[in-house]
């Protein structure tokens, strides 16, 4: 009896799987990720040979940008708005959830508190007419509101490491300034970020005082 001969066929491989997968994949990248708002400033920082990473969360930020002005970040939208809240009693300021949820998810803030509400309000067009001429977070003797901001930080937030990000052309006077609140508000261990010689790393420098 002769022997039947089956046909042979290529062997077919199904990818519908694989794209639903990928496109599942893509979009739960999508979804997920966040992505940060743009800086209002500018900081060229100075190189340093220090080799010590900033921590991706869990930070304090004072930034000193070239013209002697003083911004504030943290990260947490919850912790923001607490921290807001505690600004808003001690300056006699009200904001709605609106405003709230604005602070919330914007990244540093440089403004006089006299000025907050209307920054809150602002369309981003306007923020950023605002950013280029405010003059920061007061800091001087005779009006420091930037001793409020971090005592507010560290009271919603007391776990938080805190670093000072100065441009390489900021004015000594003004570093000192915020290093000197930092020690009226007891927080006297401190970073100050610097970028690593030769590397685009961000890297942070130790700081002590006693």
């Amino acid at each position: 009896m002769p022997k039947i001969k089956v046909p042979k066929k290529s062997p077919s491989l199904d990818m519908t799987p694989m794209v639903d997968l990928a496109f599942l994949l893509v979009t739960f990248f999508m979804l997920t990720t966040k992505f940060r708002p743009d800086e209002p400033v500018i900081v060229d920082q100075p190189s340093s040979i220090s080799e010590i990473p900033l921590p991706d969360k869990g930070v304090i930020l004072l930034t000193v940008d070239g013209r002697g002005r003083v911004f504030f970040n943290v990260e947490g939208q919850q912790t923001r708005m607490d921290i807001l809240d505690k600004l808003a009693s001690r300056f006699s300021l009200t904001f709605d959830e609106k405003e709230k949820k604005r602070f919330s998810v914007l990244s540093s803030i440089g403004m006089p508190s006299n000025r907050l509400k209307e920054y809150l309000d602002a369309d981003e067009t306007k923020r950023k007419t605002m950013n280029n001429e405010t003059p920061g977070i007061p800091s001087d003797s005779t009006n420091n509101e930037l001793t409020f901001w971090i005592n507010a930080a560290r009271t919603v937030a007391p776990r938080h490491s805190i670093a000072i990000k100065g441009d390489q052309d900021a004015d000594i006077p003004t570093i000192k300034r915020v290093i000197a609140t930092l020690q009226d508000n007891k927080a006297n261990r401190f970073a100050l970020i610097t970028n690593l010689e030769g590397a685009t790393d961000v890297t942070a420098a130790p700081a002590t005082n006693k």
